[in-house]
Order: C-alpha cells, then structure tokens, then sequence
C-alpha cells in the first residue's frame, strides 16, 4: 500500500524535510508499506480562491499546481503528515493545500509527526477534527517532536523513544490501512 509523507511546511530553512526523511527512511525498511515522500512546497498551491467547492469539482482544478497536488494525493491509500505547530494550530500552508481538495482525502488514513515548542500536539488535535471532516481515519499513535529536546545544533536528532513510537504508528497506519482497503 502506498503511503505519502506529507512534508507539511514551505518555509525557508524549515525543519519539516528532515522529520519526513527521518519517517520514510523508517518506513522504507519495511515490507508492509510503500513510502513516498510528497512534498508540498513542490506544488506551489495558491491560496483557495475558486468559486467551485473542491470537494464538488470531480478532482478538475483550475490551477496546474493543485492539479498536480491533487495527483500525488489520489495515488496515496494513506498517509504520514509531518506538521510543524504555528502558533498552537496548524500551518496555514498545508491546511491551504488540505482545503483545495476534496475527495482525494475521503476514506483514507492518516498518521501524524508534529514538532513544535510542545512537540505540535495541540496542531494534530486540530488535523484530528479537520481530517474528520473528510471521513478519513486517524490512527491514534502520533509522535511529538519538541524543538528543544529533538533537535540541535546540526539538525534532526530525535530523542532515542521516538523510534519506537514512530514504528508504533507506522503498525497501526499499516494495519489500518489494509483493513480499509479489504486486504487485511
């Protein structure tokens, strides 16, 4: 099953492209799922402007880059949302990118690796009721990064636990996942 890791941030010199490597090196090793890394400052979605709602425009968008965003996220049975904290909510960016679609999220899975000042655990309880929305199903293992104590000065370097609780919701991601799509 095809699993997109959502490189949830479009800032410079953000933190979110090592987290997402960090999550599909881990899940690369595994036999259960095929990873992809989707990053969605390669998209360039612009704000939500149309008239049309996405969730009533049969997947034909008028932008090229939300067109494209809308590809790589149809191609995906579930996903890893790596999401920084942005003033204890979700970065706009991505919540933007989640709002021009529709259908291409509906009924599917979602993990998420937040980091933040509080490891971005008030965010993913924000993307917990936002995915509801699109009846998509969340797994309950999450894994909370703090900026103080998961990373130094050359970058990512996660606390010796996170491992395990990452390979805990890539389990129930995977588990998940096939089960809701009648394979498992």
């Amino acid at each position: 099953m095809k699993i997109g890791i959502i490189i949830g941030s479009v800032r410079e010199g953000r933190r979110a492209g090592a987290v997402a490597q960090w999550v599909h090196d881990a899940a690369a090793g595994r036999d259960d799922l095929d990873a992809e890394l989707v990053d969605l400052r390669a998209f360039d979605v612009p704000l939500l402007t149309t008239e049309t709602l996405p969730m009533a425009a049969n997947r034909s968008y008028d932008s090229p880059g939300v067109a494209a965003w809308s590809r790589a996220i149809d191609a995906c049975d579930g996903f890893v949302m790596v999401t920084p904290e942005y003033n204890h909510g979700v970065p706009g960016a991505l919540k933007n990118a989640v709002d021009s679609l529709g259908p291409e999220w509906v009924g599917k899975t979602i993990g998420f690796v937040s980091y933040g000042a509080d490891g971005g655990v008030r965010c993913v309880e924000h993307w917990r009721s936002i995915v509801a929305n699109f009846q998509m199903l969340d797994v309950r293992q999450q894994v909370a990064m703090s900026l103080f104590t998961d990373f130094d000065g050359a970058g990512l370097a996660p606390l010796e636990r996170r491992a395990t609780e990452l390979s805990t919701l890539l389990d129930q991601l995977a588990d998940l996942t096939a089960k809701v799509r009648g394979t498992g």
